[in-house]
């Protein structure tokens, strides 16, 4: 389903909701790095899927301030569709809704690592349509705006364009990241060769760094199984609106309404498709 109506999403309200990703930074986030006690974090469904007490006040504390600026919004946050799953169901049906993922990168913020990030992502019927992706340490913002493109904004105000590598016409070229743990590799002595063949593949525990470096032009590939709205609907604006491409890994496209497996991006199709062959992927 699509609208007919105006988007509400301009320019104006995109900053305004980077100046609230940078406010929920300032006051909740960065205040209490390096300082959680223990029994300030938890876990939810396994030991390595994290959530701090920074998480949970800093979503309310976006959602609320969202809830000013845009009255009509759903809300999809990560904590908040912990404890309401069918949440995630009513993107595709509503004619704005906005996914919070307050920290990307939990386990590194509860660890001290500085790779962490603040992502937004607002919905027009289940299609990305702005994207933020904050930085809290550089206080550096990622922003995409669909049909306008993707650029980074620092605290001074300073733009910069946004663009994905040049495309790779060899496997031995690409760097980038791929879950290949838990991607459906139909032939694995196939994609281990292959991926042992690239140049080089990194795992920052991170989407939210890891989107910005590719729309940045610092890496050619990412490739992931899980794809919950809060930790792709922005990164999917951010690289489509980079210049790049995406898809599902049954060459669909990314939507709250459409079900698939993982999602795979390159610089262009031609490469999507040469690494989907690459690694016999699933879809």
């Amino acid at each position: 389903m699509t609208s007919s109506r105006p988007s509400v999403v301009t320019r104006r309200v995109l900053e305004d909701l980077s100046a609230i990703a940078r406010e929920a930074a300032e006051r909740i986030i960065m205040p209490r790095f390096c300082r959680l006690s223990e029994s300030d974090i938890r876990t939810k469904t396994s030991p390595s899927d994290l959530v701090t007490v920074a998480d949970v006040m800093a979503e309310e504390f976006i959602a609320n301030a969202i809830r000013r600026l845009l009255p009509e919004a759903l809300m999809i946050g990560e904590e908040r569709c912990s404890a309401h799953p069918t949440l995630v169901d009513e993107a595709a049906r509503v004619p704005l809704s906005i996914t919070i993922d307050p920290i990307d990168g939990t386990a590194n913020y509860a660890a001290g690592l500085p790779v962490f990030g603040v992502m937004m992502a607002v919905l027009d019927y289940g299609i990305p349509v702005a994207s933020v992706i904050l930085d809290p340490i550089t206080r550096s913002a990622a922003l995409a705006l669909k049909g306008e493109g993707a650029w980074t904004e620092d605290e001074t105000g300073q733009v910069q364009p946004l663009h994905v590598a040049t495309p790779f016409t060899r496997i031995e070229d690409i760097t980038g990241k791929i879950a290949w743990r838990t991607l459906p590799l139909g032939d694995t002595a196939l994609a281990d060769h292959n991926l042992r063949s690239m140049t080089g593949l990194w795992d920052l525990r991170c989407a939210a760094h890891e989107y910005r470096m590719i729309a940045a032009g610092h890496g050619h590939v990412l490739a992931y199984s899980r794809t919950c709205l809060w930790d792709h609907c922005p990164g999917w604006l951010l690289l489509h609106e980079a210049g790049g491409y995406g898809a599902r890994l049954n060459g669909r496209a990314y939507h709250a309404a459409i079900p698939g497996r993982g999602l795979l991006y390159a610089p262009d199709r031609q490469g999507w498709d040469m690494v989907h062959r690459a690694l016999a992927l699933a879809g």
